[in-house]
């Protein structure tokens, strides 16, 4: 694997190939605190490292901004929709995990506790969104297709013209009007496959808590969701 070097730490450079990319394109994996470069047709790895290179100030100023990564483990404090919580591992109670007074709980052998809490923490937003998602399409009338749940590294959502939505299960971590927001951003969709004055009209009605508020948050705390569970 390539690596960069950065002062005291190194960085891995993943490259991608895009037939239909027209440029190089370079953006940070804040999940696994990576540089991917996406390479167009016809472009070697030379290129695209000499690129990485040529930008190391961007990257710099970007990795300064990720925090220290929060794994899931015994005493960990993790937001639950946008709420505190700390795990606490009960190896002598029965069941799996359960959420209770500010505490996410896991029972069994604590090996297994990272696994378990994230596997709650993936369900417990397919629970969320499914819910949010179904209703707002049913409101203006669309059908959704299949929603998917995933660690998506470049957006929080997204539609396609099949009506298929896709979320990342992060958003469990940030508040309530934030996920709710990114529901009905992606269900708009359903109906205005663009970003038009309609679309956000619509957007609006859909997600009646301030979109600018949803939308300021992710902005300025959104990476921060990605160093939990790292």
């Amino acid at each position: 694997m390539t690596m960069l070097n950065f002062d005291e730490r190194k960085v891995p450079l993943v490259f991608r190939e895009n037939r239909r990319a027209r440029r190089i394109i370079m953006r940070l994996d804040y999940g696994a605190a990576s540089v991917v470069i996406v390479l167009p047709k016809r472009t070697s790895r030379q290129e695209g490292k000499r690129f990485a290179l040529s930008n190391k100030d961007w990257i710099a100023e970007r990795l300064d901004q990720l925090a220290e990564p929060i794994p899931f483990r015994n005493g960990a404090v993790v937001p639950f929709l946008g709420e505190p919580h700390r795990i606490r591992h009960r190896a002598t109670a029965r069941g799996v995990v359960w959420c209770e007074e500010g505490e996410i709980n896991v029972a069994g052998y604590e090996e297994h506790l990272p696994r378990r809490v994230h596997e709650w923490l993936k369900a417990e937003a397919k629970r969320e969104i499914e819910t949010r998602a179904r209703d707002k399409a049913e409101a203006i009338g669309k059908k959704i297709t299949k929603i998917s749940i995933r660690d998506t590294k470049s957006r929080w959502g997204s539609c396609t013209d099949e009506g298929e939505l896709a979320f990342s299960w992060r958003l469990i971590l940030a508040p309530k009007y934030v996920l709710d927001y990114v529901v009905g951003h992606e269900v708009a969709h359903l109906k205005e496959m663009n970003h038009s004055p309609k679309f956000w009209k619509l957007c609006r009605e859909l997600a009646p808590r301030s979109i600018n508020l949803a939308r300021d948050w992710l902005e300025a705390h959104g990476t921060e969701l990605y160093r939990y569970g790292r």
